[in-house]
């Protein structure tokens, strides 16, 4: 190997060395990212399901609701009749 070509490998390999320091350092905070991205999807997963929870009660809770209206309006419906000045009162 020629002296005079050593300098010249010394700057190659300490800049081949740099690159791969900058690469892992990269690659890390990719990684640090990353995990941060997943436990955000993971959060959003759980929000999701709390949410499709929720709406399912609700939905339930509308149902019986309606049940009830219906109900009601019969009652109601029966009630006007029984009252209803136009009917003639029963024998």
């Amino acid at each position: 190997m020629d002296v005079e070509n050593r300098p010249e490998l010394e700057l190659i390999v300490q800049q081949i060395g740099e690159a791969v320091l900058a690469t892992i350092a990269t690659v890390d905070r990719l990684s640090q990212r990353m995990d941060t991205l997943t436990d955000q999807v993971q959060q959003q997963g759980y929000q999701v399901f709390a949410l499709s929870d929720a709406i399912q009660t609700l939905t339930e809770a509308q149902h019986e609701s309606l049940k009830r209206l219906d109900r009601l309006t019969d009652v109601l419906d029966h009630l006007v009749n029984a009252v209803d000045p136009t009917e003639p009162p029963p024998s």
